[in-house]
């Protein structure tokens, strides 16, 4: 290279900003699901599954779910979603109850059970990749089925807390609407007191006219001698 030519070699900042994009690793993927559902026998429940991705949805994305039955130490795959086309796997108990609701465009990948029985009873787990970023932990559910669905105490403590919040709204809806009433009133009434007032003042004003006028209209009929005094 002749002297005094310019280098033709990348700046060190290039090749660092390079060789961090090359070889950082893809964001990790964030799966959700509930943390337990319930069900009773013969009903249906949603399995919900979503996810947080840095990367946008891909047309390679991909959900699978597993189960794993209660006391049991494997889990075994019983759903799969990928290209676009969800596959029920033809082995296990579930292979004619399951039936796909999610849309990965919403980045749902959610199923529900039908017919719900007691060997249903164990943890389902949400997979979820989205190319390039596919490194991510997965996400647990826990189902419960009984013969009759049990009130939650999360639920009646809600519920409580609802209808105390709801009559103490009440309450004070009606106590500005009779407040409100109430000054309407008072300002009505005072209106017509203020207007009562002005005409008797109006009164009294045409009164002591009409008896001035009257005064002046007579006064020149009366005999000089009304106001005569004698000396003394």
């Amino acid at each position: 290279m002749a002297p005094g030519a310019p280098s033709s070699s990348p700046s060190p900042v290039l090749a660092v900003l390079l060789f961090s994009l090359v070889l950082a690793p893809a964001q990790a993927i964030v799966v959700y699901t509930d943390r337990e559902v319930h069900g009773a026998v013969g009903s249906r429940v949603t399995l919900h599954c979503s996810f947080w991705s840095s990367e946008w949805v891909s047309d390679d994305i991909s959900f699978t779910w597993r189960y794993q039955p209660e006391g049991g130490r494997d889990a075994i795959s019983i759903f799969h979603y990928a290209k676009g086309q969800p596959y029920i796997d033809e082995v296990g108990t579930f292979k004619e109850r399951i039936q796909w609701v999610g849309d990965p465009r919403w980045k749902d990948g959610s199923i529900v059970i039908h017919n719900l029985d007691y060997s249903d009873n164990g943890t389902f787990t949400c997979d979820v990749k989205n190319p390039p970023d596919i490194v991510g932990k997965t996400s647990q559910v826990t189902l419960y089925v009984f013969e009759k669905v049990p009130t939650r105490y999360g639920v009646v403590l809600g519920a409580v807390i609802g209808a105390v919040l709801g009559g103490v709204l009440l309450l004070l809806l009606l106590f500005y609407l009779v407040r409100y009433c109430w000054l309407r009133r008072q300002a009505a009434l005072q209106r017509r007191l203020s207007a009562m007032e002005k005409g008797k003042l109006h009164k009294i004003g045409k009164d002591s006219s009409k008896r001035g006028r009257q005064a002046r209209h007579f006064l020149p009929y009366l005999h000089p001698l009304a106001f005569w005094e004698p000396r003394a």
